[in-house]
């Protein structure tokens, strides 16, 4: 939707937003509804599911954040630290905390770097800044596949 979006608005040649509505209007006469229709459908489900959340799910959902994910995510920071210093015949360090607080994961010799999940490129995570080498992650059958360019 987004990519089309923009492809329409280099297409018009009007100057108003006028124009632009009407424009738009006679190129995509339904888009309106249906973008509406679909929203609307969303919502419905949104409606239904929360009656299905209760205390005891929300209580299993922290528990899984806050023991497993984040010990499995330290893990597997630690783990991509120590491969990427040994291909790299450099030594590794996990941050401290000060650094950390600065999105910094850990250094590959003198190189901070920040280790994330695959999804975290796609999620346009809350545009924060980190002054270090990205490294990303991604689950696989048989382990972690790693993409980065140090």
């Amino acid at each position: 939707m987004v990519g089309q979006m923009s492809d329409l608005i280099q297409e018009f040649d009007g100057k108003s937003y006028g124009e632009w509505v009407d424009w738009y209007g006679e190129k995509m006469p339904d888009a309106i509804e249906n973008a509406t229709e679909r929203i609307y459908e969303m919502i419905e489900n949104l409606r239904g599911a929360m009656g299905l959340i209760d205390k005891d799910l929300v209580r299993r959902w922290v528990r899984d954040l806050v023991l497993t994910k984040t010990f499995i995510g330290f893990r597997c920071q630690e783990s991509v630290l120590k491969k990427i210093g040994d291909l790299k015949g450099q030594p590794y360090r996990l941050s401290t905390p000060q650094e950390e607080s600065q999105g910094i994961d850990g250094f590959i010799g003198e190189t901070p770097v920040s280790i994330k999940p695959i999804t975290y490129k796609t999620k346009n995570m809350l545009a924060e800044q980190i002054e270090a080498e990205m490294i990303y992650y991604e689950k696989v059958k048989d382990g972690i596949k790693v993409h980065c360019d140090l």
